[in-house]
């Protein structure tokens, strides 16, 4: 028995652990597995990336229908976690900023898991799923929310718990934020990730026991998050330093960015040679592989117990992540790599079956999806669309865009402080439209830059043609349309969390609408 365990059991095994609330329970309704990875990129196999070996995740998309242009709220944890978790956009959630949560700022707000939860579903969270300070908050509840769940589980692998000094970090003794690896001599079980699994098993293995009460089972894995810390053997030996290729950025591209396109770069990366590129995407790489090991475990779980037969299974990520394209690496860009997330929906007896769904959507579509899905009422006022119908048909095109943001410079407020946080620089807001063909993106609502791209011709985002003359009209149109999805992205009574006075999180100054 896991020692991690024991304080649970006996509040919940003795009592019976799947005790409905009257009259609640219905085990005709679905399960629902949600898997959500920390920091993952596109870089997988049923993606179409030659490099990067998942074959569990590759073997789940077959399953079911993957999302092709998916994309998050913001390309920040905290943020697009919290999006993802109310089904609103964080100018509605007030949350800009990791270490927060939503009931700082929208206290009655229903979340997904609890709206599951209320409705009988027993909800149960494992690792991270709201923002946790990573390395140093694995095996806490970091920034959770409890109403949530009836279960969380916080296990804490050799990566927290012994590895640390041994980690390389291009700022060092910093690990969360700063490039940093590892390849580690431990095995699978002894990483936190491999705990996940196997608490993860642990549970579905009770869920199956207990068929009267349907469950909302949500495993978050650390991986890839910094530190890449992941076992040398297999995962760091499958991709060799020697044959990973490295960026490389023109002075051209350079000449066509704005400033505010690159505030997401990091001192620390001027020290970056190409070898240390190599080593970095290598332990990426790496710890794509060791999750991608970890959802195969917990996937090959539910079908063993036979609960895939009714269980709907979502596999995403909070957001992108840069790997030195455009000179950048990390998140918090509105470049496709930042703001892209992988997105796949298995449903139980759907005859989509390993379909492509090229409309862009959402992670804050996956509310009133899921909802739908499950037949669970959910709040009116998400802001998100359902994509029950891109499941039923592939083709369809649903919303035909998505919104994603970030926010530059100072400005900040604390309620209730003494002094500004960042008054030296001036904080403004970058809103990023993705449509089938086209993203357009404003900095400070043009007066810090435009930028548009066409993926017809130009999948990387490396020629911006904001300002040719025969593009005017379709520049016009897209401004429109982003200002009008931005203007959406606010409650409709214009009372937001971050202008309400008293007890908000937040004061900004101005906020643009």
């Amino acid at each position: 028995m896991k020692r991690h365990i024991l304080p649970v059991l006996a509040c919940l095994l003795g009592a019976g652990l799947f005790v409905p609330p009257a009259g609640a329970a219905d085990s005709s309704k679905p399960n629902v597995l949600f898997i959500i990875a920390d920091d993952l990129n596109n870089l997988l196999g049923c993606y179409g990336d030659p490099r990067v070996k998942t074959p569990n995740i590759d073997k789940l998309a077959a399953r079911g229908v993957r999302f092709e242009r998916a994309y998050c709220a913001f390309p920040l944890c905290g943020p697009s976690r919290n999006s993802l978790l109310t089904g609103m956009y964080p100018n509605s959630t007030g949350i800009l900023a990791n270490s927060q949560i939503f009931r700082q700022t929208a206290p009655d707000r229903i979340s997904l898991p609890q709206a599951f939860r209320q409705q009988g579903y027993f909800a149960a969270r494992i690792g991270k799923l709201y923002h946790y300070g990573v390395p140093n908050s694995i095996g806490t509840d970091g920034a959770d929310d409890p109403a949530s769940w009836e279960l969380q589980l916080n296990p804490a692998g050799v990566d927290r718990t012994e590895e640390h000094p041994k980690i390389f970090s291009l700022t060092p003794g910093s690990f969360g934020g700063s490039l940093s690896w590892l390849a580690s001599p431990k095995s699978d079980e002894h990483h936190t990730d491999g705990k996940i699994a196997a608490d993860a098993e642990w549970v579905l293995e009770r869920c199956a026991k207990q068929k009267d009460r349907p469950f909302f089972l949500a495993v978050g894995f650390y991986r890839p998050h910094t530190p890449f810390v992941s076992p040398k053997n297999p995962y760091f030996d499958m991709y060799p330093v020697g044959k990973t290729p490295v960026v490389k950025v023109t002075p051209e591209e350079r000449a066509e960015i704005p400033a505010a396109a690159l505030m997401s770069y990091k001192r620390e990366q001027d020290s970056l040679t190409d070898d240390l590129r190599r080593e970095a995407l290598q332990a990426y790489s790496a710890s794509i592989s060791f999750m991608d090991a970890q959802v195969g475990h917990v996937v090959a779980a539910l079908d063993r117990l036979g609960l895939s037969e009714n269980t709907i299974i979502v596999f995403t990520s909070d957001h992108g992540y840069h790997t030195g394209e455009h000179g950048l690496w990390q998140k918090q860009s509105l470049y496709e790599e930042s703001a892209r997330v992988p997105l796949l929906i298995v449903e139980p007896g759907a005859k989509a079956k390993n379909a492509v769904a090229k409309a862009p959507v959402s992670l804050i579509d996956l509310y009133p999806t899921l909802a739908q899905m499950a037949g669970i009422a959910a709040p009116k006022d998400l802001q998100g669309q359902s994509l029950a119908p891109l499941l039923k048909d592939p083709n369809a095109l649903g919303r035909g865009w998505a919104l994603s943001q970030v926010v530059r410079g100072g400005g900040f407020r604390r309620v209730g402080a003494s002094a500004a946080v960042g008054d030296d620089a001036k904080r403004f807001f970058g809103y990023s439209l993705r449509t089938p063909r086209w993203r357009y993106t404003e900095w400070e609502e043009g007066k810090q830059g435009r930028q548009l791209f066409d993926h017809e011709t130009d999948p990387k985002e490396l020629k911006n043609l904001a300002d040719k003359p025969e593009l005017a009209a379709t520049v016009v149109g897209l401004a429109e349309q982003l200002h009008a999805a931005v203007k959406a992205s606010f409650p409709p009574d214009g009372v937001t969390p971050l202008n309400k006075t008293g007890g908000t999180l937040w004061e900004p100054e101005a906020f643009p609408r």
